[in-house]
């Protein structure tokens, strides 16, 4: 266990937001977490677990003892005639992750290349891009109970999985259920199957496959042309400091989207199984005229106004108080106009 003292997390965090961690471990293996929970000063104190920081707007600096998940490893854990079933290490980056499995033969996470952050991350966010989520691939994971020690697995009905959403991302009810804040993912298993076949349901990747004139594209060429989309439209963390996509986009019901409909006729919205209508968020915030405001160093991204980027740099960079003004200011103009509350997608600390 590699305990730091009054460490910067602005490397740390993809909005490059200047803050710091008074106590900062390095989480290297499953022991560490244990190590932890026994020592008589870090064992008690209350705890925050960052992975690859791409979803976080850190507004201060964290006194909760941050625990840094660097457990890495790939590997296959199990075959059969459906499927292959690989094994990551919670601190494996998840772009690296995809390229493995695609270079190992193994397809089916092609369509989410590119997002940013770790594997460990990955099911607390059921991350998700161009019609696959990571439900659709998840098999199991491993985790820690951070209030008792105890390991535990959990497959996919256990982890209460939504859009954008997971049991990591609530407290505890009157039932026992929700894990924020308790449980410390360390290792992740998903299903890949071997009856592949392209999910080619998104506008951008169905205009790509145009472009090129390939019928029948393979996983390689999937990942390549969302790679090619997903560069195109959104800043790269390591150039301009942001967090992807802030918010999620709204779902309504049948009638409300007619109602707006009928007053914007250009809304870009999207029929769900279950009956209802996902709209774009970025469309909305881009209605209301906010691409490539600012609110300090706090801005709208110009190519994609679902982005919130930093507009500054080192220690004259957009503060996380910069970075929620502007997110408020948006969801009141969003809600003035269209009646809809935009909810954010990272995790403010």
């Amino acid at each position: 266990m590699l305990v730091e003292k009054n460490v910067p997390l602005q490397p740390y965090n993809t909005f490059r937001i200047v803050a710091r961690a008074q106590t900062l471990v390095r989480v290297l293996r499953e022991a560490d977490v244990q190590a932890l929970l026994a020592d008589p000063e870090l064992g008690p104190a209350p705890k925050f677990v960052l992975g690859g920081g791409s979803n976080i707007v850190l507004t201060g600096d964290v006194k909760a003892v941050v625990l840094k998940v660097e457990i890495m490893g790939r590997r296959l854990v199990a075959e059969s005639d459906k499927a292959w079933i690989v094994e990551f290490g919670a601190g494996e980056n998840w772009h690296e992750a995809v390229g493995w499995t695609l270079a190992q033969g193994r397809p089916g996470l092609e369509n989410m290349a590119l997002i940013p952050g770790t594997v460990g991350a990955a099911p607390v966010q059921n991350i998700g891009a161009y019609g696959v989520e990571l439900q659709d691939r998840f098999e199991s994971l491993d985790a820690i109970d951070l209030q008792t020690g105890r390991p535990f697995t959990l497959e996919a009905a256990q982890c209460g999985f939504g859009y954008r959403d997971s049991v990591f991302k609530h407290a505890a009810g009157p039932q026992g259920l929700g894990l924020a804040g308790r449980a410390l993912i360390t290792r992740v298993r998903l299903r890949l199957p071997k009856a592949w076949k392209p999910e080619l349901g998104y506008l951008d990747l169905q205009r790509r496959q145009a472009e090129t004139g390939i019928e029948r594209p393979t996983a390689q060429q999937i990942h390549d042309w969302v790679c090619e989309i997903r560069r195109a439209k959104l800043p790269d963390p390591a150039v301009i400091g942001n967090a992807g996509s802030f918010f999620k986009n709204p779902t309504v019901t049948p009638e409300q989207c007619a109602d707006i409909i009928a007053r914007e006729p250009k809304i870009v919205h999207y029929l769900l199984d279950d009956g209802t209508v996902k709209l774009a968020a970025g469309w909305l915030i881009d209605a209301c005229g906010w691409k490539g405001k600012s609110i300090g160093q706090a801005g709208v991204y110009e190519k994609q106004a679902l982005v919130l980027v930093n507009r500054g740099g080192g220690d004259n960079g957009a503060t996380g108080g910069e970075v929620m003004t502007l997110a408020k200011a948006i969801q009141t103009s969003v809600y003035e106009r269209f009646g809809i509350l935009l909810e954010p997608e990272p995790v403010v600390i």
